[in-house]
């Protein structure tokens, strides 16, 4: 849901073996190791703020979209205000409260070390994975790339030099049926290859009750990801991945929640056309919506990673990445019947990023990885809002362009804009660790960055509901940025002899200028919001206690400023990119992962986090004091797994997980009505494996819990706009590996 509308109503290894090749399943979490500082380390060495989740937990728990896993990281929410397949990331309060699909958040997401900058090329992520990473807090030396938030790392399984795969055939609640697989195939003693896909379809669960039109979120989707493995010597390789996906559901539902006068907010009723709509006799999950075209979310991309051992000491990284992706949302915002306001958003483009990095690791104390960044993207972006385009205003029995000259308020109107977006993005990296001795090191890095944009030829005009030009309230103009920016990290870590890490460290996170897309009504709205920066000091401890239960414990104090948001005049309802002028965030998470007994595991997760506007100005109204969208204070999970039974080559193990949200705000106004309360969600297991055959039951959301994922303030329009989170699902798979 645009924000436009709530304003009109108010690494790799050193060595050239990748991490990959570890296997995710490792028996504790701390011992799963990472690329997190593009070096292969165990989780439990690496001196930040780190969740890990291995690519078997992550299939065992069913994880299948974004807040599957935020439910399992502490700090970590999302909002699905343009739908549960475009989440925003959420870590620790950083967010993004512009949810135009031109932006790139705060919270980086990346493939295989490949940066998606863009809405239209995140894929299907979760399927085939070796692990996901989840690195908090500003990232302003190996993953700078607008990242004040923190970074996500999806990374795939990689091809191994044997013959072996797998195919899940599964089935569930809402006539679900779904496949997975992948085939690992060794060519030759020096190429080897992996096909993974993931294939599903389910009806929707959000229940349309309007006759002849079919209930929305559904599921409709496919993936498909090919990965060739070249090692020509011991001192070189080469990874080439290729990978498309589609969705093609209907698109989401949502919630249009009636204020007094009803959805239409007493238009109908003005010019003696019936009367707004007020959702009688309807289910929270439950709509009459009269929009319902497919949503479209197609990617292309592929992936070059070069890894070659120069010498003893040298190594150095290519990383090539290409995208092409197109995305369609045709969301029916006001849910119902009637035509108050409906908003198709169209994106798409194509991205290209080389990254190469050199790395250096003598016998000496000292290793340092310098590297050069090169990142670009083109984008279309197009929104067309459509203002009760089923209102006769005139009352000649029919709607069209006279309809929309007739009045002032932009009744039976269609106002669209477009662009056409150009970024580029360039920059000098290095990273040095020196051990000083006595298990104390000192961690450093400096990232110089250059970065410009283009938003060419911003149009917006309004026509009639027949297409005919009313006005062109922007003629086609251009607006630019360019600037530099210098961020980094400055860290002490020390090792105690039983194990434990001590770390503490203060970074520097940068997130580039930023176009506004929502500019409709006057060229001033066209402006260039400045690039945010984030001062972060961060100290932990990692510990393993009495040899079965590892934890990590970190705090954090935040100076955030110049946070983008979109600022509505209340006078006259335009609206501009601005800057937030400061934030304080601090908190803290805890993590513990335990195994009591070889058939029991444990692992819990609490987040701790104090989020809060200091000064600004937004929308009108000062905003000191409010709470940052999408940071509830307090977030906690727990999971465990037990073995219950086991003989010779058969088991039994019972999964059973939890996750806590307490109260948080959508916006940053804080409009009380619209505070999402604290909630639980529960989720449970059951695998059987025997040989090479696995059979599963699983369920989520057991309870039914219903909450909601963004609320947005539209009693301008008469209603309130809600995304609700997905209701209890479940069913069963059977497994084969071979």
């Amino acid at each position: 849901m645009s924000v436009l509308a709530a304003g009109l109503s108010a690494g790799l290894a050193i060595l050239p073996a990748p991490a990959a090749d570890v296997p995710a399943e490792a028996e504790s979490q701390d011992e799963i190791v990472v690329t997190a500082q593009k070096r292969s380390e165990k989780a439990s060495d690496v001196p930040i703020s780190l969740s890990v989740l291995g690519g078997e937990n992550l299939e065992a728990a069913r994880f299948a979209q974004a807040d599957d896993l935020a439910a399992r990281i502490p700090n970590l929410r999302f909002s699905a205000t343009v739908g549960e397949n475009t989440p925003i990331f959420a870590l620790r309060g950083v967010s993004m409260s512009d949810f135009s699909l031109n932006q790139a958040g705060p919270v980086a997401a990346y493939y295989d070390e490949v940066y998606k900058g863009n809405f239209a090329f995140l894929g299907l992520a979760l399927y085939d994975l070796s692990r996901v990473e989840v690195l908090r807090g500003p990232q302003g030396t190996l993953y700078g790339k607008n990242t004040t938030g923190g970074a996500i790392n999806y990374v795939s399984a990689r091809p191994v030099f044997a013959s072996e795969g797998y195919l899940r055939l599964g089935a569930g609640n809402y006539n679900r049926l779904e496949a997975q697989g992948a085939l690992n195939m060794a060519l030759g003693p020096t190429l080897a290859a992996r096909v993974a896909f993931t294939a599903a379809s389910a009806d929707g669960w959000f229940r349309n009750r309007l006759a002849g039109q079919p209930d929305l979120s559904s599921t409709r989707e496919y993936g498909i990801r090919g990965s060739l493995l070249w090692q020509p010597s011991d001192s070189a390789e080469l990874i080439l991945r290729l990978s498309t996906s589609l969705q093609r559901p209907r698109n989401y539902g949502n919630y249009s929640k009636p204020r007094p006068d009803g959805v239409g907010n007493g238009a109908y009723e003005a010019y003696g056309q019936g009367s707004s709509y007020f959702r009688e006799g309807l289910g929270i999950r439950e709509l009459e919506a009269n929009f319902t075209a497919r949503r479209l979310a197609r990617t292309w991309s592929a992936a070059l990673t070069g890894t070659f051992k120069l010498s003893d000491s040298f190594t150095l990284i290519s990383v090539t990445g290409w995208d092409k992706g197109s995305l369609y949302v045709p969301e029916d915002t006001d849910g119902s019947p009637r035509q108050v306001l409906e908003i198709p958003y169209t994106d798409r483009g194509t991205q290209f990023g080389q990254e190469l990095r050199l790395a250096w690791e003598g016998d000496g104390p000292l290793s340092v990885i310098v590297g050069a960044h090169h990142h670009r993207e083109d984008l279309f972006n197009a929104t067309d809002l459509n203002f009760w385009t089923d209102l006769d205003v005139d009352g000649n029995g029919r709607v069209d362009v006279d309809d929309c000259t007739a009045n002032a308020s932009l009744f039976a109107c269609v106002i669209s804009n477009r662009f056409d977006q150009d970024k580029r993005s360039w920059a000098l990296f290095g990273d040095a660790r020196l051990k000083l001795g006595g298990g104390t090191t000192l961690r450093g890095g400096l990232r110089f960055t250059h970065d410009t944009g283009l938003q060419a030829g911003l149009t917006s005009e309004i026509r009639g509901v027949d297409g005919v030009l009313v006005a062109t309230p922007i003629a086609p103009l251009d607006r630019r940025f360019s600037g530099n920016n210098l961020s980094g990290k400055l860290a002490l870590d020390h090792k105690l002899d039983d194990g434990t890490l001590l770390f503490a460290s203060y970074s520097r996170g940068y997130r580039a200028s930023g176009f506004n897309a929502q500019a409709f009504f006057d060229p001033s709205e066209a402006g260039v919001a400045k690039p945010e920066i984030l001062d972060a000091f961060e100290a932990g401890a990692k510990a393993r206690l009495g040899g079965m239960v590892s934890v990590s414990l970190t705090g954090f104090w935040y100076d955030y400023r110049n946070q983008q948001f979109l600022s509505v005049n209340p006078v006259d309802a335009t609206q501009t990119l601005v800057n937030l002028d400061r934030s304080r965030i601090y908190g803290a998470e805890l993590e513990l992962d335990a195994r009591p007994l070889p058939t029991l595991s444990l692992n819990a997760g609490l987040g701790l986090l104090h989020a809060r506007a200091t000064r600004g100005v937004i929308s009108g109204l000062d905003v000191r004091g409010h709470r940052l969208s999408n940071a509830p204070a307090l977030t906690a999970n727990a999971a465990i797994d037990w073995t219950a039974w086991e003989v010779g080559n058969a088991r039994l193990t019972l999964r059973a997980d939890a996750s806590y949200v307490s109260s948080q705000y959508f916006e940053i106004v804080n409009i009380p009505r619209l505070r999402q309360g604290g909630y639980a969600l529960l989720g449970a297991g059951i695998d059987y494996v025997r040989g090479d055959w696995t059979v599963s039951l699983w369920g989520r959301n057991l309870t039914d819990k219903i909450y909601f994922t963004s609320r947005i303030d539209l009693s301008g329009f008469g209603f309130d706009y809600n995304h609700v989170g997905t209701p209890r699902t479940w069913g069963a798979s059977v497994k084969r590996a071979f």
